[in-house]
């Protein structure tokens, strides 16, 4: 008797043994997944609109799983056929767990794509803050949010406290705004949360810019000024 009817005996009207263990791995590949899942969406954002709740890499990272769960237990039969789930749904019950693991993985991914969505409109909405806060020589404090920077060719200083010293670095009002554009956005790329915007001092007492994000996983961290 092959695997696919070993597990057609032995496991027929009940919940397969491998499910909670194969569900989770799914979940957490996925998760881990994010970058891939983004740089997959950006590439195809424009069909996704057309066809939205379409999944993006839910059947790679179920394939991926059962790969890794089938290397661990032989008995396993093959998952993914030249049409998907076939090999096995076609003639097991297990149909309904895929599916049910299918759909689980499939709004874990809408709500990945959701959350950078609305982290997209925030840093859209960040960008044209500072612009519209823009005249020819002023940008809007990035600690403040309140108060015009003072952009000359010594310093960067806001009344919030903000100063940094630019002395013979050839910073403009251009030059600032395409920094903070890209270090947002440099940022958006892996993580969805919103960024803040700090001073610290540097290795010669003189003052940097900072931008970071203080949620654990990410930790980002990059000089601005």
């Amino acid at each position: 008797m092959d695997a696919l009817h070993r597990h057609r005996s032995l496991y027929k009207g009940t919940t397969p043994p491998w499910k909670e263990t194969y569900r989770k791995r799914c979940v957490d590949r996925l998760k881990n997944s994010r970058s891939r899942l983004l740089e997959r969406y950006r590439q195809t954002e424009d069909s996704q609109k057309k066809n939205p709740g379409a999944s993006i890499i839910v059947q790679e990272v179920m394939e991926e799983e059962w790969t890794a769960l089938q290397s661990e237990d032989r008995g396993l039969p093959s998952l993914w056929g030249p049409q998907g789930l076939t090999e096995m749904s076609s003639v097991m019950n297990e149909l309904s767990v895929l599916e049910e693991i299918q759909q689980e993985l499939t709004f874990h991914e809408m709500s990945i794509i959701e959350e950078y969505e609305r982290n997209q409109q925030f840093e859209q909405q960040y960008i044209s803050s500072v612009v519209d806060g823009m005249d020819d020589t002023h940008i809007i404090c990035p600690l403040c949010h309140m108060n015009n920077l003072n952009i000359n060719s010594y310093f960067v200083s806001c009344t919030c406290g903000l100063y940094v010293n630019t002395k013979n670095r050839n910073i403009t009002p251009d030059v600032l705004q395409h920094l903070l554009e890209s270090r947002v956005s440099e940022h958006m790329e892996d993580c969805l949360h919103n960024p803040v915007f700090s001073v610290a001092p540097n290795t010669d007492n003189s003052a940097n810019l900072l931008i970071s994000c203080k949620v654990v996983v990410c930790d980002y961290l990059s000089i601005v000024l």
